[in-house]
C-alpha cells in the first residue's frame, strides 16, 4: 500500500513538472563497450530523456557523471546481468544494449530514415537468427516486422520483400497466407514494372513500411543507412538495430552497434519506449496466432522439408531438351535456386526453355506460343 501511494504521488509530481500524465516508460541503457566511450552513450541517453518527457532513462555502467538514474556496473557482463534482472523484475519496461546474444528464433527489427524522401522504414531483420532455414527465417521476419511497425503506431503497415535469394519463395508463401485469410498489406515497387519484390531504388525511397530481408543483409543495410553521411565509423542516423522479436519472447531489448553515436542512441531509446508502450510482445504473439489460422504451420513445414530433392528423384535425373527454337517470352517470379529445375520441368513436357536473368531477377525464357502452357506447368509444379 505504501509503495502504491508513493508511486501515485511521484506520478503526480512528474505530471505537474512535465505536463505529461500517467506512468513513464522506463528504458535501461548499458553504456560499456562502445567504440566512442561511455560519455557518448550517456549524451544520447540525456538527449532521449530531454526529447521524450514520457520516458525515464536508466543508465547501467560506470565512469560517467549524469543527471539520469545510474546503476553501477563494472563491465559488460555485469551490466547485462543487471539489465536482465531489472527486466525480469519489471523495474525496466525495455532496454538498449550492445552485442546481446538472442536465442535462435529471435531477431531484431531495425528502424531507419531513408535518404530518398526522409521516410521511416523498418528492416526485418538486422541481427539474430529467426530460423536456420533461409525462407522460413524471412517468413518469420515478416511477422516480426509487422509486429514492430504496429507497436510503433502503424495500424496497417505495407510490406515489401527485398530482391535477394529466397524472395520469390517468400512472396508465394506470404500470398498463400493472404489467400487463407492472414491480413497482409503488400506494397508495389516504385519501378515501372511494380511487384512486391523490392529493388535498390525502393530501399532509398522507403517504399514499404517494412522491408523483409535476411538478417545478414539487413545488418549491412542498417550500417549503410546509419553511417553513410559520416564515412562509416560513426552511426549518426536512425533508431538502431531494433528490438529482438520472436514468438513468445518475453522482453524488449533493443540493439546498438559499437559504432552507434549519440543521435542513434537517442533514437534507439525512443524506439524501445515505443515498443513498450505499443505492447510489442503482445502484438508479435497476435501476428503468429493470426498466421496459424491461415495455415502457417503447413507452409513452414514445406520449407523445413524442401520438395526439390523429391522432385529430382521422381524425375530420374536430367532430362534431354527438346529441339531448340527462338525464345523471346519471359517468365519471371521463379526463385534463382529453382531456376534450372523449372527449365527441366518444361523440357520434360516437350517445351524448349532456357534460364536467364532479367532486370527484375531470374527468368525462364520460352517461345511466345509456349508461354501460356509453360506458366500453367510451372504453377502446377510449385515454381510460380
Amino acid at each position: 500500500m505504501r509503495n502504491t501511494i508513493s508511486e501515485i504521488f511521484e506520478e503526480m509530481a512528474n505530471a505537474l513538472e512535465t505536463g505529461t500524465f500517467g506512468r513513464k516508460v522506463r528504458v535501461g541503457l548499458t553504456i560499456l563497450g562502445s567504440e566512442h566511450g561511455p560519455k557518448e552513450l550517456v549524451y544520447g541517453a540525456e538527449l532521449a530523456q530531454g526529447q521524450n518527457p514520457d520516458l525515464e532513462v536508466v543508465v547501467i555502467g560506470s565512469g560517467v557523471k549524469t543527471r539520469l538514474e545510474l546503476v553501477q556496473a563494472q563491465d559488460e557482463k555485469e551490466a547485462h546481468a543487471i539489465m536482465d534482472k531489472m527486466l525480469s523484475e519489471g523495474s525496466l519496461d525495455a532496454a538498449v544494449t550492445m552485442h546481446y546474444s538472442f536465442p535462435i528464433g529471435v531477431s531484431t527489427v531495425g528502424r531507419v530514415i531513408t535518404p530518398g524522401k526522409g521516410k521511416e522504414m523498418f528492416l526485418a531483420t538486422t541481427t539474430g537468427t529467426s530460423a536456420t532455414e533461409r525462407v522460413t527465417a524471412m517468413l518469420k521476419n515478416t511477422l516480426y516486422g509487422i509486429a514492430a511497425a504496429k507497436a510503433c503506431g502503424k495500424a496497417n503497415p505495407t510490406v515489401g520483400i527485398l530482391n535477394i535469394e529466397g524472395a520469390r519463395q517468400v512472396e508465394r508463401a506470404l500470398k498463400k497466407l493472404q489467400e487463407n485469410g492472414y491480413p497482409i498489406n503488400f506494397t508495389e515497387s516504385a519501378r515501372s514494372d511494380g511487384g512486391v519484390v523490392m529493388r535498390g531504388n525502393d530501399l532509398l525511397l522507403g517504399v514499404p513500411d517494412i522491408m523483409v530481408t535476411d538478417s545478414l543483409t539487413g545488418n549491412v543495410l542498417m550500417k549503410m543507412f546509419s553511417a553513410y553521411t559520416s564515412g562509416g565509423n560513426y552511426e549518426a542516423l536512425g533508431y538502431g538495430y531494433g528490438p529482438g522479436v520472436g514468438e513468445n519472447y518475453d522482453r524488449i531489448i533493443c540493439i546498438l552497434s559499437r559504432a552507434s553515436g549519440a543521435p542513434v542512441v537517442a533514437g534507439a531509446i525512443r524506439y524501445a519506449g515505443d515498443a513498450a508502450k505499443g505492447k510489442l510482445l503482445e502484438k508479435a504473439n497476435a501476428e503468429f496466432a493470426a498466421a496459424k489460422k491461415a495455415g502457417w504451420e503447413s507452409i513452414i513445414s514445406s520449407f523445413e522439408c524442401p520438395a526439390n530433392a523429391v522432385k529430382k528423384a521422381e524425375a530420374g535425373g536430367a532430362v534431354t531438351p527438346p529441339p531448340e527454337k527462338p525464345v523471346t517470352a519471359e517468365i519471371p517470379g521463379i526463385e534463382i535456386l529453382q531456376l534450372e529445375d523449372a527449365v527441366q520441368v518444361l523440357w520434360k513436357n516437350n517445351i524448349y526453355a532456357t534460364s536467364g536473368m532479367g532486370c527484375t531477377g531470374p527468368i525462364v525464357m520460352v517461345a511466345p506460343e509456349d508461354k501460356e502452357k509453360a506458366v500453367e506447368l510451372l504453377k502446377e509444379a510449385g515454381y510460380l
